[in-house]
């Protein structure tokens, strides 16, 4: 098995502490290379005083003997013959003299007509010809027995037998199963350990066994499958050699993620386990593939003090079969089609009676047509807020580039060190700090509810909560609960690959158990482990808000000081909290190189989904949407704008900059560190577009917030839902799909990947027009809002209350109208 040359590789540096190693066999009598080094280790410690240097020449030296003899051996063998059969072998095959076979002698044998004995000669020639060619073939790269488990099964060992008889005749089924298995290859010190080898191959291979073993057995049972095996080893060092741990440094790639044995991996990279692809005869189990690997590898490295934890998951075990689909499956896709039907039923009718005067809307609810026009529209409302779209685009553009970077670390990469070299700089804090990236979304998300509310009290208009809490369910639940079906049930038959059952056929089988937390939007409670969906965290901290701030708003209108004391009061708690739990749990909110898979987990549980912990950017989004009412036509001097702007800007760019260095290779985890960004540049992060959007709402503006207020961003903030719920689904989606190693090249190609955003862009709009739309325009017949005509009379009847609210600037204030209308995802 090639995972023995990474071995010896190790136990040949472990054992360089001042010993001579000489060799105890020939080479030329191909001997076991790393029992020649233990053996000369074990001799030469007694005299333990000859340097290092030595030792490594040594081993440079026994290492070109064996590897120029090799080459000279096949040298030889492709200059003269293809193969030669002794003189006195060939005397018993046929009575032709003895001399040498080449492949064109063959040729011109099988071209010639012949009689029954003499077609008998060649084909038991052509059989020993090729059972030396698998001999030579195999002393390269030695099969891997998957049937040394004690326990394994008959069925193995029989197909196992079948196998290495196979291999030795030079059967093709058996050289594809073992061709299959991933090798060693140049590169380890690169970064180039993880070998998938190949998944199509063994899955296409498909042998019916011997007679005498196939009636041993019934139908499936009776034929070998080819079935793909990924195993995880991860090596254990003795002692700590610095020599050692460099080499271990560079085969990890500097580990810009430190993982653990155990860790979850379905979700977050577990950077440090070496991946190995197996082909393996489809009748051994995971088991028998997890021992025989361990047993070899113990093997390898005895007396080195080196030892590899492995483990062969069996979902991880995968054999090509055609299993019809189970009842749930059935009815999800029954579901999506009937849902499809009716779109494409609503469509019809809407076109059909597009001339006539009125429309049922009920019919035109889930009409493409309708739907299509509403998304792509670019109108706004006068009393809309413009610059909320585009500062919404970019937060979800840079949420997509870190959730991209996260993903392309389960990659297989043959340069992968040359990666993490170039990713360990502190420019990548664009895409380290995902955790800013959400919290404007919580900011508008509170700032929306405050404005609309507190719109409705200035107009005296009651306010009903629980149609505001139906209303949001309505908005929000048919797309989630359309995309859990899907991933739980529909996903996992569209591909396959090596990570599939790890990224997709884990995932949907958490989201099997616990789908009903994300429903009522409970499940980051529970922890990221266990969480179907993981993205959709932000999703539970955002409705638990929601339903508090009916209570934060009324309060702040009912007793102004008291209720900016309270909020300003919550916002100091959540923030000291965000600091403590962060120093005393060693937790860190941004990804910094070498971060801990399990600090990343802690983090997330105790902090990251944690609502109180983040309150602070809601509450501060509460109080922009009080003063973008009660200060909606705020004069401001020139001194003022250019000092709001310096601030923000410094703002900002503290949030950004300040945790830069982070991202350095060299950066050593700081809790003091970690625990100011965690607490303050959330904050700052928000502050920087709070200034854009005040100013901007009362007509300051300038190129930027021109440029944020682009009637083109109105589309991406319909999208905006969608596209947070699909990018993982299809991030992941091609994950477990890729099959072979690529090369890394620069950043921007790997995170500007035009097929990937194609496909997040038409998930999302497929959501948004069969699940966001018509259940909009469902909630809109369900839940009436006050008639404008009545707004009007009662503005009419209160002139003192019309002349208070009326514009100096008609740009600058939404109209009553507007108010009455939510424009935003999360208004309602």
């Amino acid at each position: 098995m090639s995972l023995a040359i990474l071995a010896l590789i190790l136990a040949a540096l472990l054992s360089c502490d001042g010993v001579v190693v000489q060799p105890t066999c020939n080479l030329k009598d191909n001997c076991n290379l790393g029992d020649n080094l233990l053996a000369g280790a074990s001799s030469a410690s007694e005299s333990g005083d000859v340097s290092a240097d030595k030792l490594e020449s040594k081993i440079a030296s026994i290492f070109e003997d064996k590897v120029n003899y090799s080459l000279k051996l096949f040298a030889d063998d492709a200059t003269t013959t293809i193969l030669e059969y002794q003189t006195a072998n060939l005397s018993q095959l046929h009575a032709a003299p003895p001399g040498n076979y080449t492949l064109h002698q063959m040729e011109q044998l099988s071209t010639t007509t012949m009689d029954d004995d003499e077609a008998q000669e060649v084909e038991e020639d052509e059989r020993v010809y090729l059972y030396n060619i698998g001999r030579r073939f195999l002393a390269l790269t030695q099969p891997f027995d998957s049937a040394r488990n004690p326990d394994a099964s008959s069925l193995c060992r029989r197909q196992m037998h079948q196998f290495l008889n196979a291999l030795d005749n030079f059967d093709l089924w058996a050289l594809k199963m073992h061709d299959a298995s991933g090798k060693i290859n140049s590169g380890i010190l690169n970064g180039n350990i993880n070998q998938p080898g190949d998944f199509d191959q063994c899955l296409g291979i498909q042998q019916r066994m011997k007679d005498q073993d196939a009636d041993k057995d019934q139908g499936e049972d009776s034929i070998i499958r080819g079935q793909y095996c990924l195993a995880y080893a991860q090596p254990v060092l003795p002692h700590n050699s610095k020599r050692l741990q460099s080499f271990f440094k560079l085969i990890q790639s500097h580990g810009p993620f430190k993982s653990e044995f155990n860790d979850p991996g379905h979700r977050v990279p577990r950077y440090s386990l070496i991946n190995w692809g197996l082909c393996v005869p489809s009748g051994c189990s995971a088991r028998d593939v997890e021992f025989s690997v361990a047993e070899f590898l113990a093997n390898q490295t005895a007396s080195t003090g080196i030892t590899f934890n492995v483990r062969v998951e069996p979902q991880m075990c995968q054999v090509r079969d055609q299993r019809p689909w189970d009842r749930n499956t059935t009815w999800a896709v029954r579901f999506f089609v009937l849902v499809l039907a009716v779109a494409i039923l609503s469509t019809i009718y809407d076109r059909s009676t597009k001339s006539q005067s009125k429309q049922n809307a009920w019919l035109t609810a889930f009409s493409l047509d309708k739907n299509l026009r509403w998304l792509f529209s670019t109108s706004s409302a006068p009393g809309d807020i413009e610059a909320v779209h585009g500062i919404r685009f970019l937060n979800a553009i840079m949420l997509i580039f870190s959730h991209k970077s996260m993903a392309m670390f389960f990659n297989p990469y043959n340069n992968r060190t040359a990666m993490s070299e170039s990713l360990g700089q502190p420019w990548t804090v664009i895409g380290r700090a995902a955790s800013l990236y959400t919290d404007p979304f919580l900011l508008f998300s509170g700032m929306l509810t405050a404005y609309s509310l507190f719109g409705r009290l200035m107009k005296q208009q009651p306010i009903r909560l629980k149609n505001e809490y139906i209303s949001r369910l309505m908005r929000i639940v048919p797309p989630l609960a359309a995309l859990i079906l899907f991933c739980t049930y529909v996903l996992p038959l569209w591909g396959s690959g090596p990570q599939w059952n790890l990224v997709v056929g884990h995932h949907a089988d958490i989201c099997k158990k616990n789908w009903w937390r994300n429903l009522l939007f409970i499940h980051n409670y529970f922890g990221f482990s266990e969480m179907c969906l993981t993205h959709t965290h932000h999703l539970g901290i955002d409705t638990e808000l929601f339903a508090v701030a009916p209570l934060l708003i009324l309060g702040l209108w009912r007793w102004p000081r008291r209720g900016l004391f309270t909020l300003l009061l919550l916002c100091t708690v959540g923030t000291a909290a965000r600091y403590y739990t962060t120093i005393v749990n060693q937790l860190s909110n941004y990804i910094y190189f070498g971060t801990n898979i399990q600090r990343l987990f802690r983090t997330a549980d105790y902090m990251y989904s944690f609502p109180p912990h983040r309150s602070t950017v809601y509450i501060m989004g509460i109080l922009l949407g009080y003063v973008l009412r009660k200060y909606q036509n705020a004069k401001l001097s020139s001194l003022q704008l250019r000092l709001g702007w310096l601030v923000a800007t410094a703002c900002v760019l503290a949030s950004l900059l300040g945790p830069a260095p982070m991202g350095d290779i060299n950066y050593v985890y700081n809790s003091t560190h970690a625990a100011i960004y965690a607490a303050f540049a959330p904050i700052a992060w928000c502050l920087f577009f709070s200034w854009i959007v005040f100013v901007s709402h009362n007509g300051y503006t300038n190129k930027l917030t021109k440029l944020f207020a682009w009637r083109g961003f109105q589309v991406s903030t319909k999208l905006s839902y969608a596209i947070y719920l699909t990018q993982f689904p299809v991030f992941f989606f091609n994950v477990g799909r890729r099959r072979h190693i690529h090369h890394y090249y620069n950043f921007v190609s790997i995170i500007l990947d035009t097929n990937e955003f194609i496909s997040i862009f038409l998930a999302s709009v497929a959501l948004t027009v069969l699940f966001d739309a018509p259940f909009q325009n469902l909630k809109k017949l369900l839940i009436k809002r006050p008639s404008s005509a009545k707004v009007a009379e009662k503005d009419n009847a209160d002139p003192s209350r019309e002349k208070q609210d009326a514009p100096t600037t008609p740009d600058s204030k939404p109209s009553s109208t507007a108010l009455l209308q939510p424009q935003h995802p999360h208004s309602d």
